[in-house]
């Protein structure tokens, strides 16, 4: 198999060498494992361009991995489809996409008539998501006949490329387990219950009047009529415009898990992520484990967004976070191969003469998502009782999404008649879930006197409880009484290590005092989810400290692993006594300054492309805008065409209106888009049988 795939992961099961499946690309031989979409594979065997589009001739790679762009467009065996949702098959012929795909030859004559399938249910929900899962089970156990539709392979959504330990409530939301386990416990669960029905490789197209919904399952429309319509559908990621946005290398956070974490590819070597909320912190922690050298993380925001622990552990193994910084532009021929990056002021304008030059090949953006809520409005909108669920309702973290589905399900039941309700203790619950992280209070103090304990890192207000859940002792106690409270150690210490496995922001480590009669040493048990070959016992290894700083030196005395450590191993460490209390992590690498290019040409809004179908720039838009003193989308539509392309304006959409904002008309009084009726292609076959088939009407 090619070299560009995850070998080895300290997390992931990686399969050994097993069977494969051989097709072309533009004549070239390709290896792939079965049932892959073709843009792993491509991707896997060095191929990061799937074509060129038709007005400029630009290239396009990968941007999404989820089928809501059309830049991995390519033709298969004579027919346009999206790589990224089309598995791989022995012997299909791929030819890369270079301007608009050729009409396929004429069949022979086939007599067709129309088809549609109709289905009704009491409950239908979109999405097989953490909310979509636990709203199915809320609403089963009254009985009710459910329909899940999905649109990939499994269930779990998102959740399967998450390969860390969750933050939460354990008796609510399997906090301390990791994200791909919960999904599949959820999925488990409910394609356990007999009153549910589920649908994957279904996606929902549509709502339309009369209150059918379409659903097109194994290649046929099927008009679904629901009396109730809940949308868990998840979130799609943020775009973010700067020249070179557009080269391939450039592309979202959650399309990289795809590769890595599902698909098990690696599409970079060195790697440089814009915005440090979770999202963006999480996947560089992702990154590293997978093999790929982080080189920076920048966030506008003079704080990270995200969880200060998920910032502390990328300082810890030696990521930099530069905060208050912003990216000005990518740079490369066909792909990218460095990217500028420059300091803000207050107003987050980029400071001249701070520009910093870093060579990577592959720019990921995180900067925030957006509700995939299209299917609630227009349920709404024509009258189909409908409801929200998750991050379709509220972004917010995935734990939450299992308590919004449960709360949402409880509502639609006591709608339908059912003496059910929301619990006040739930609300509640929800409310600590879904809550931004909060200030930072630092730790508390080690009781004195003790020889063994545990270093509890956690400094900020955040929901999370697996530590006091897991002490055997009950030794670690939040004393606010909720979730956002910081933990404390308030009894004695066995030193079991329990609560150094299961931590999910691994901000905790155990200090055992008792090992050397002369004071002199001591030793730190430290959490470690990086490579296998990164560390061995014996080894000297430089340590840090609770926000990178650099501590001392430590010798690797063991490490431990085993199921009961939640698929983390532990390294026990030798340190000089006076260190201990310090010691919190490994240094994994060094962080190479990045290169002063004062003077970088300032960006030009001719550079910028807003909308990828089209190739719609900045410059163009704010024309048209000044020209016409337009405040309607459908105008901007007709006269640019942005929006007219495969995504329906879902990426450049809220660029545009961004636009609207910096040329002093607010968004709110721009008059929105005519959607289209159809939220993603469906083919023409998907409406048509045959007529001898003898199903036909």
């Amino acid at each position: 198999m090619p070299m560009d795939r995850v070998l080895r992961h300290p997390v992931l099961d990686v399969p050994g060498p097993g069977p494969t499946v051989e097709f072309t690309f533009d004549g070239r031989p390709i290896t792939a494992r079965p049932s892959e979409p073709i843009s792993s594979a491509l991707i896997a065997n060095g191929i990061h361009i799937f074509g060129r589009h038709e007005r400029d001739g630009a290239p396009q790679g990968i941007f999404c991995a989820n089928g809501q762009c059309a830049q991995c467009l390519v033709v298969v065996d004579g027919r346009p489809v999206k790589a990224c949702l089309t598995p791989v098959r022995p012997g299909m012929v791929v030819r890369s996409t270079v301007g608009y795909p050729e009409l396929a030859p004429d069949d022979a004559p086939v007599s067709l008539v129309p088809r549609v399938d109709e289905v009704r249910t009491e409950v239908l929900i979109v999405g097989g998501g953490p909310a979509g899962l636990e709203a199915a089970r809320e609403l089963a156990a009254r009985e009710l006949d459910v329909t899940i539709c999905d649109d990939k392979p499994t269930l779990g959504g998102k959740l399967s490329l998450q390969t860390h330990n969750f933050f939460g409530s354990v008796a609510d939301c399997h906090a301390g387990d990791r994200g791909q386990a919960i999904g599949e416990l959820l999925a488990a669960e409910v394609a356990a219950l007999p009153t549910v029905e589920i649908w994957t490789e279904s996606p929902v197209v549509g709502v339309f009047d009369g209150g059918v919904v379409g659903v097109v399952r194994r290649g046929r429309f099927t008009a679904v009529r629901p009396k109730v319509l809940l949308v868990a559908a998840g979130a799609r990621e943020k775009a973010l415009a700067f020249p070179g946005a557009d080269l391939p290398g450039v592309y979202g956070a959650g399309a990289f898990q795809t590769l890595v974490n599902r698909d098990l590819v690696l599409p970079s070597r060195r790697l440089f992520i814009v915005g440090a909320g979770n999202v963006g912190l999480i996947v560089a922690y992702q990154a590293l484990q997978a093999g790929v050298d982080v080189v920076a993380v920048v966030e506008m925001l003079p704080e990270v967004g995200g969880y200060k622990v998920h910032r502390d552990k990328l300082l810890r193994l030696g990521v930099p976070v530069y905060t208050s910084h912003t990216v000005l532009r990518a740079e490369g021929r066909e792909h990218v191969e460095r990217v500028i990056a420059a300091r803000v002021d207050p107003k987050f304008h980029p400071i001249p003469g701070s520009e910093v030059a870093f060579d990577v090949d592959t720019v990921l953006v995180a900067v925030g998502l957006s509700p995939v809520n299209e299917l609630f409005e227009e349920a709404r909108r024509i009258g189909l009782r409908a409801y929200a669920a998750g991050d379709a309702r509220e972004i917010a973290e995935a734990s939450a999404a299992i308590f919004s589905g449960r709360i949402v399900a409880r509502t639609i039941l006591k709608d339908l008649g059912f003496p059910d309700t929301v619990p006040e203790a739930w609300r509640q619950r929800a409310l600590e879930l879904s809550a931004h992280p909060g200030p930072v209070l630092g730790v508390y103090p080690v009781p004195a006197e003790r020889r063994v304990y545990p270093l509890l890192r956690c400094e900020q207000e955040i929901p999370c409880n697996p530590c006091t859940e897991v002490c055997p002792l009950d030794s670690i106690t939040i004393l606010e009484g909720n979730l956002l409270g910081r933990p404390k150690l308030v009894g004695d210490c066995s030193g079991c290590l329990k609560c150094v496995a299961v931590c999910p922001g691994l901000a905790i480590t155990l200090v055992d005092r008792r090992v050397d009669p002369t004071g002199a040493r001591a030793r730190v048990t430290v959490p470690w989810e990086m490579p296998e070959e990164w560390v061995h016992p014996g080894e000297v290894v430089p340590t840090s400290g609770r926000e990178g700083e650099p501590v001392g030196e430590a010798r690797v005395v063991r490490i431990l692993a085993g199921r009961a450590l939640h698929h983390r191993r532990l390294l026990v460490l030798d340190v000089p006594a006076s260190e201990a209390d310090r010691v919190a992590g490994v240094r994994v690498r060094d962080p190479v300054p990045p290169r002063p290019v004062p003077g970088a040409p300032p960006v030009r809004d001719d550079e910028v492309v807003l909308c990828r179908c089209e190739r719609v720039t900045r410059a163009s838009v704010i024309e048209y805008l000044r020209a016409t003193g337009t405040r309607d989308m459908n105008a901007v539509k007709a006269g640019l065409r942005s929006g007219m392309g495969p995504c329906g304006g879902r990426t450049c959409g809220e660029l545009i209106l961004r636009v609207f904002r910096e040329l002093g008309i607010e968004p709110g009084s721009v008059t929105p888009g005519v959607p289209r009726p159809f939220t993603q292609e469906v083919p023409i076959t998907a409406f048509l049988s045959e007529e001898n088939d003898g199903r036909g009407r």
